[in-house]
This record gives C-alpha cells, sequence and structure tokens, in this order.
C-alpha cells in the first residue's frame, strides 16, 4: 500500500496490523521481563521544569498557567531520567518506565517526534547488568515475533549470537583509522586540532570552523555507525568522557566513560550509563551541555535543581534507556518508524 494512502485508510490498515499486534506481544513480553527480575514499574510526568540537558536534544515548550492566569514555561521530556533518578535517591533500588518521549527537529525513517522509550535502573549493579538486560530484551522480542534475525536497512543481526563488545576508541581505529585516544588528554580534555590531524590523516576532509565534538560525532556517524550489528549486536562501549555528561568516569581511565550504546544493523537501539552521581561534577557537565546548546542554537533549558539536590541521595546505579519503536522495527523487519506506531504523530 502507497505511503501517500493514509494510515487510518482500512486497506493500508490491514497492511499494519499484524506489526501492531507483533508490538503489543513484545511489549507484554518485556514487561513481564521486568516483573520476573523484580523491577517496580513507575509512570513519571512528561511535564517537567527541564526536558533534558543534552545539546543536541530538543524539546516542545508550552505553558503552564495557574489560578490565578500566572504562566510559567514548562517541558515534555525528553527522557524520564531525571524523575526516575528522583526516585532512586527516594529509595527505589529496581524501576522502569515504559512511556513516552517527545523530542523536537526529529523526524525520519528511525525517528519519530513522539515515541515509545524503556527505561530502566538498577541500583547497586554495575552497567553491565543493564546491558545483560538490552540484549535479553532484543532476544525476547525475535522470540516473540518468530525472528530468526534482525532486519533493518537492508542488513541482518543475529540475535541469540553472542554480541560483539567494542570501544569507541577501538571502533574508531578499525573503521576510520583514526587513534582518538591520542586527541584526549590524561585530564579527558579533548584537543579539536589533534583530532583535525588525525582526520586529515585518515582522509576526511576537516571543515575550517569546527570543534572536537563536531569532529568526532562527524566520524561516528558516517563510518563507525554503518558497521556497528553487522551480522550480531555490538555494543559500543566507553565513549570520551566528553561525550558522556552524565556518566560516571571508567576507574581505569579517566580519559573515558562507563557510557554505551547497542547497534543492530547499524540502528542505534540503547543508550547506557554507569551513573554519574556526583552533584557539582553532573551541574558543571550539564551546564558546559547547555552553554554549548547555546552557541550552536541561540537556546538552552533550564537545569533541574531537584534532580541535582537529588544527587547527593542517589545511591551509586547503571542504567539505560531503550527505543521499543525501533526495537519493533528491526524484529518485524518493517522499513519505517511510522509503520510500527499505532497512531503516528500528523
Amino acid at each position: 500500500m502507497a505511503e501517500t494512502t493514509p494510515w487510518w485508510s482500512p486497506a493500508r490498515h490491514a497492511d499494519r496490523r499484524p506489526v501492531l499486534l507483533a508490538r503489543n506481544r513484545i511489549e507484554a513480553a518485556i514487561r513481564a521481563y521486568f516483573a520476573r527480575h523484580d523491577f517496580v514499574l513507575v509512570d513519571p510526568p512528561g511535564l517537567q521544569r527541564s526536558p533534558g540537558n543534552e545539546a543536541h536534544l530538543h524539546a516542545f515548550s508550552t505553558e503552564l498557567i495557574d489560578e490565578a492566569g500566572r504562566a510559567e514555561t514548562r517541558y515534555l521530556h525528553t527522557s524520564p531520567e531525571f524523575s526516575m533518578k528522583k526516585l532512586l535517591a527516594a529509595g527505589e533500588r529496581r524501576i522502569a518506565s515504559i512511556g513516552h518521549v517527545w523530542r523536537n527537529r526529529e523526524r525520519t525513517g528511525t525517528h519519530h517526534p513522539e515515541f515509545t522509550m524503556l527505561e530502566w535502573y538498577r541500583a547497586g549493579e554495575p552497567y553491565a547488568a543493564v546491558m545483560d538486560d538490552c540484549l535479553e530484551m532484543i532476544r525476547l522480542a525475535a522470540r516473540v515475533t518468530g525472528a530468526a534475525e534482525l532486519r533493518g536497512k537492508g542488513r541482518t543481526a543475529d540475535p541469540f549470537a553472542a554480541a560483539e563488545r567494542l570501544s569507541v576508541a577501538d571502533a574508531f581505529a578499525r573503521h576510520a583509522g583514526i587513534d582518538l585516544l591520542a586527541t584526549i588528554g590524561a585530564d579527558g580534555r579533548p584537543d579539536a586540532a589533534a583530532l583535525a590531524s588525525e582526520l586529515r590523516r585518515a582522509g576526511l576532509a576537516v571543515p575550517a570552523e569546527h570543534t572536537w565534538s563536531y569532529l568526532f560525532t562527524r566520524v561516528l556517524v558516517e563510518r563507525v555507525e554503518p558497521e556497528l550489528g553487522m551480522g550480531r549486536v555490538t555494543i559500543l562501549d566507553r565513549y570520551p568522557a566528553c561525550e558522556a555528561a552524565l556518566a560516571r568516569r571508567c576507574a581505569d581511565d579517566p580519559r573515558v566513560a562507563e557510557r554505551f550504546e547497542i547497534y543492530a544493523c547499524g540502528v542505534e537501539l540503547s543508550n547506557g550509563f554507569g551513573e554519574l552521581i556526583d552533584p557539582e561534577m553532573q551541574r558543571r557537565n550539564l551546564t558546559a551541555e547547555m552553554d554549548e546548546k547555546q552557541r550552536l542554537y541561540g537556546e538552552r533549558y533550564p537545569l533541574d535543581e531537584e534532580f541535582l539536590a537529588a544527587l547527593a541521595l542517589m545511591p551509586e546505579a547503571s542504567g539505560v534507556a531503550l527505543g521499543f519503536d525501533r526495537l519493533v522495527m528491526l524484529a518485524t523487519g518493517a522499513p519505517r518508524i511510522d509503520d510500527v506506531v499505532w497512531v503516528p504523530v500528523g
């Protein structure tokens, strides 16, 4: 059925319905997984004082008007992270959320402005534990749909094969011929000139105006990500600390942090951390993110002061967010994210 046909056309809905029912079965299996592993399902509100503080994430804003007619700016959250960490500070130990989040300026075959995110946390457990959760959920989705392989972007990955675990530095060396750690100081500060030199040595053009983060992201998107999750799932681990504002630094190397992403068929499925719980370091990191957002986009979002205060009470924890719609896409072979959403945004 042609994509120009409205999704609510009976004929097109009949085409989409098997995938949508598969979506429901995958969600039921994941809810059962959380129950088996003693997670408490929580329901964070979408309306927040701060939508999140990552430089390149864009939020939807609105006004909260009180009974006297006074208006204050509020945002639809880009992740339930701040709310869930407050719950960890309050005493919860294993919590999970299955709910909608909103991100502006994002609409492609794998991006939808309103989408479903799975997010969960394990207090007192290493971040390898939430990596294992992710892998098991990917396998659950495949079992529920009867898929022997994940399919996306014309590629396949075996969800049941042992996952590849690859550091970001090793991925840059393997797929781009770049020595990434040579461009980061011992204190974790990045050197844009050094990375530019590495790009030129690898045959990549460097614009006159650039930052280390811009160059890093360009190589990641153009050279590294398309090679990840080919044939089997890839865990891309140990991100540069300057690209991991919410993660704690690795004990053996302060240049990198306990941040990972999971890929299949070149598609990013999840983003997780060994959580940073130092309030002052977190404030500095988020302020730097907002400074960069101001520089690039001419806007900034407020910091969530309650979240920063709660970090003083939050236990060590690991956490991860997984794009549920993308997981359904790969498990069913659906070509576009709109195909796996019950009612796409118009």
